[in-house]
């Protein structure tokens, strides 16, 4: 089994999530900077989840004998809008859909069963990541975004 292009394929990925978990804190800081607390709470979930897929694929690096590099492959950008944030997110979740699935036909034509499983339940992940948020664009677009903030802020906010 070559092991350097599912190595390579492991590190752009582990590069990837490091950037989307702070992509997510970033938000996460930017909605609770606007009040809207609850829906930065879910981007701490979001952030902690990326945190997750980053440790698997650091795990599978150093099970394969390479060396993990902790960088990210992008730098989180601050977004001006709820709309701008979602859209955002959906296009590096869409971006992210389409690397690893490439990379987990990748593994599996060199025989490397567990990192192909791994991708594909990243995969399955990101697709959830994704839903959610086509889902609140959606929702945003039929309620308007002043009624959507609404929703997404506590009756007490400790701002």
């Amino acid at each position: 089994m070559s092991k350097k292009s599912t190595l390579s394929n492991l590190q752009k990925a582990l590069s990837m999530e490091l950037t989307a978990a702070h992509q997510y804190q970033l938000h996460a800081s930017v909605l609770s900077d606007w009040g809207i607390d609850i829906l930065s709470e879910q981007m701490r979930k979001e952030m902690s989840e990326e945190l997750g897929h980053s440790d698997a694929f650091m795990e599978r690096i150093m099970f394969l004998k390479g060396k993990p590099v902790l960088k990210m492959a992008n730098t989180p950008v601050m977004a001006e809008s709820l709309v701008q944030m979602f859209k955002t997110d959906l296009a590096d979740e869409k971006e992210a859909i389409k690397f690893y699935t490439k990379a987990a036909q990748q593994a599996a034509e060199e025989g490397d069963i567990g990192t192909r499983t791994l991708f594909e339940k990243i995969v399955m992940d990101e697709e959830g990541h994704m839903s959610w948020l086509e889902l609140q664009l959606d929702l945003i677009k039929r309620m308007g975004e002043p009624a959507y903030i609404a929703k997404h802020m506590s009756a007490i906010n400790n701002h």
